[in-house]
């Protein structure tokens, strides 16, 4: 596979023409150990991080060509591969799991031979035991927390489904919430910035924030090392690194931290101010407001008494400190609050002394605030993880991915501007992920809100599908304008995206019916296909999926594909569908019944629902049949995420989507030379929307062929275009399906012009 190189905000490979990632994170189950095995619903061993194992994550090499082959052939280009600190450094500092690293060498070896372009993920979310174990253990320990099962929620350190007491009924996403608790607040603090905000805080002579900063960027860069050594997967399949998944300030910049600060937007569950984060976690009893999620986001729903009886957050005094081989010095007190240790409060009275101990930098005295954070802590911090990593892959592309919404660095124009960099930016529909729904009458543009374009939130309220649609476009068009405004000009990738499946109570899951799920997902990947983004790496891809506990992390959702979805093998039956199985029902009885996305003249009833629902049609054959589909058993609403989209094209893409409604994909594109014999546009083409047979292609002048490579038993169906310079348009229409009619069938077709074979017409 031959490298791609970067110029201005396009990817090119070796012919000059655009690539277009289009990629998905694997996966989500190296968010915690193979072995043992202990998804976060799971309290039995989850606190012991010495003795674990990696090795088996994302999946064992048997079982990664099944998977590598799926992806393959639903149209994926690109990985995301996300891997854990843990995974690497997990018995203690310096002390490096080679078994891990070698597996993970075989992993990447045969993504290579799959095709895939493989972008490294050390991957965080709101630091280590507050959520799950993605920094070692020593990093709180190291730090003088502790993290005994029973004092997780006593104390309100944080929020995690193994030490719910029913991990079944756990609050919806309420774990995106611990950023603002005490272990997130304290972690961040000191990992961007404990040498100002913490200088009493020294281990091993140095510094909490060099010594964590370092071995982070350290275990990385051995990584690094182990796959350059491979010799054959740098750049020709490993072709960057990302910064740090999520990172974010913890207390810093902090203004007043005995209120909640105006841009703490999330709250859910109890939600207490950094001050009574720090009494809490060290014993003391506190009432603190609460909050829930509904239709229009946050709203306070009452109060709570969180009374951790004296128990604390804090290692105790008599720790052995010598367990991991580091020495604390003799400034930085165990059994005693960090924070209270440098005059933020005195744990005497309980009173704070200091509220605003976190607005400046105190080194300098300059005013704090998000923005300030990012360019200065944040960035520090950056350009050694940058370093770390090109010292070994010296042209490695790095992903900048500052805190999540948060106006990028500004470093335009500045050496950090340079050419191997990447935007890379996360985005969640905010409104669909926390309440599990997906609203079809109104969604907010909480970008906009954040940058301040409304007087008030309520008229970034958008009404109907159409606006909600083009909200959720606009949105991501203004992140990547923004990176170019601070960053300079480089592609932009999205990073993260994606949307929950067990939508309204799992009713997908009992009903078959997808429709939500197909509603919500084809209204982001139309998003991202308007945006002018480089690509994109969809969240998630989670091999261990199922019903009960999802992607088995704190219970999320997210995962294309799962064990307990059948075969969505798309034949025409007369049976209803069995409750497994993934249809694409339009029934205006389930939660998305969307009138632009049904053409049917005939009403859904409650009378002819169960009717309705019967499971659409593929057939399993092969000519005009879905390989991507039928093959692969696992995939659930896949119409919208199997969809068609430019793989290589000469030379610039002025833009290109696809209709869902009316499965018509359309491409634009500008080139100052002809395509040459062997490198033509390149288009992924899936046989689900576009069978060969059925499929009509419009073109502005040239030739194209359909052709199918195999991969795996299954089939990869990509249309390639041989045009002329200058100003070039494409246009594919497949087949617009309905629910319960053969494929074969004019009704499934929706339209005269598909009664025809393909051919070709030319504008």
């Amino acid at each position: 596979m031959a490298p791609l190189k970067i110029d201005g905000t396009r990817f090119r490979d070796q012919y000059g023409r655009e690539v277009t990632l289009r990629g998905i994170n694997v996966a989500g189950d190296s968010k915690y150990p193979r072995q043992p095995d202990v998804p976060s619903h799971e309290p039995t061993n989850f606190f012991d991080g010495d003795n674990v194992s990696f090795v088996g994550r994302p999946f064992n090499k048997d079982e990664a060509h099944a998977h590598f082959a799926r992806l393959k052939r639903w149209g994926y280009n690109t990985i995301r591969y996300v891997f854990t600190w843990e995974a690497i450094e997990h018995e203690g500092p310096g002390i490096y799991d080679e078994e891990w690293i070698q597996h993970t060498i075989q992993i990447l070896r045969l993504a290579k031979e799959y095709g895939f372009y493989v972008f490294m993920d050390p991957h965080q979310d709101v630091v280590s035991f507050s959520t799950l174990k993605y920094f070692p253990c020593t990093n709180e320990e190291d730090s003088g927390l502790d993290f005994p099962e029973a004092r997780e929620h006593l104390c309100g350190r944080s929020w995690v489904q193994n030490t719910y007491p029913d991990p079944n009924n756990y609050p919806k996403m309420i774990w995106a919430t611990n950023y603002w608790r005490l272990a997130c607040l304290t972690i961040f603090a000191l990992f961007f910035g404990g040498k100002d905000f913490a200088p009493n805080a020294i281990i091993n002579g140095v510094n909490i924030q060099d010594f964590l900063q370092d071995h982070f960027a350290g275990a990385c860069k051995h990584l690094a090392k182990r796959i350059h050594e491979a010799g054959d997967l740098e750049n020709e399949c490993v072709i960057g690194w990302e910064s740090v998944n999520e990172p974010n300030r913890g207390l810093i910049s902090v203004q007043d931290i005995s209120v909640i600060p105006p841009e703490q937007k999330l709250q859910k569950g109890p939600s207490p101010t950094a001050w009574q984060a720090i009494l809490t976690g060290s014993g003391r009893a506190c009432e603190v407001d609460t909050w829930d999620v509904g239709s229009f986001g946050p709203y306070k729903s009452g109060r709570e008494l969180i009374d951790p009886q004296g128990n604390t957050a804090w290692l105790p005094s008599d720790f052995d400190d010598s367990k991991y081989g580091w020495k604390r010095d003799a400034n930085w007190k165990l059994g005693e609050c960090i924070w209270a240790q440098h005059g933020v409060w005195d744990p005497r009275e309980d009173k704070l002394l200091k509220k605003d101990y976190f607005s400046t930098n105190p080194t300098t005295g300059k005013k704090m605030d998000y923005e300030a954070f990012t360019n200065s802590y944040f960035m520090e911090y950056f350009r050694k993880y940058r370093d770390s990593v090109r010292s070994i892959h010296t042209d490695a592309f790095v992903l900048l991915e500052a805190p999540v919404l948060e106006i990028p660095p500004d470093i335009k124009g500045t050496k950090d501007d340079e050419p191997l960099l990447i935007f890379a930016s996360h985005y969640y529909d905010g409104l669909t992920l926390l309440t599990k729904h997906w609203n079809r009458y109104y969604n907010l543009d909480v970008f906009g809100v954040l940058r301040g374009r409304y007087l008030t939130p309520a008229f970034a309220i958008k009404f109907g599908e159409n606006a909600i649609r083009n909200c959720l476009r606009d949105q991501l068009e203004a992140i990547r304008q923004e990176g170019l405004k601070y960053t300079g000009t480089h592609p932009c990738l999205f990073t993260e995206i994606g949307i929950p499946y067990d939508m309204d109570d799992k009713y997908a899951y009992r009903t078959g019916d997808y429709s939500s799920q197909s509603a919500a997902s084809d209204a982001n990947h139309f998003a991202l296909e308007g945006s002018g983004a480089a690509g994109y790496t969809w969240w998630l891809y989670a091999a261990e999926n199922n019903h009960d506990w999802g992607d088995r992390w704190n219970g999320e959702d997210l995962s294309i594909y799962s064990l307990d979805d059948k075969d969505v093998s798309l034949v025409p039956r007369s049976s209803a569908a069995s409750p497994n199985e993934s249809t694409i029902s339009l029934n205006p009885a389930s939660p998305s019944f969307s009138k632009s996305r049904s053409e049917s003249e005939s009403p859904i009833t409650p009378t002819n629902v169960k009717a309705t629902l019967k499971a659409p049609s593929i057939s399993t054959q092969r000519t005009g049949t879905s390989a991507e589909m039928s093959e692969s058993p696992g995939l659930r609403a896949g119409d919208a995420f199997v969809r068609p989209s430019p793989f290589a094209t000469m030379s610039n893409i002025i833009k290109y989507g696809f209709d869902l409604g009316k499965c018509t994909f359309a491409l634009s594109l500008s080139t100052k030379k002809p395509t040459e014999e062997q490198a033509p546009t390149e288009i992924f083409l899936p046989e689900y929307h576009f069978p060969r047979t059925k499929t009509r292609v419009q073109i502005s002048g040239g030739k194209w062929s359909i052709d199918v490579t195999d991969v795996d038993g299954g089939s990869l169906q990509m249309l390639r275009w041989w045009h002329g310079e200058g100003a070039q348009n494409i246009t594919v229409t497949g087949i617009r399906r309905k629910q319960g009619a053969p494929v074969d069938s004019e009704e499934d077709e929706g339209y005269l012009e598909q009664c025809r074979k393909t051919d070709c017409a030319v504008m």
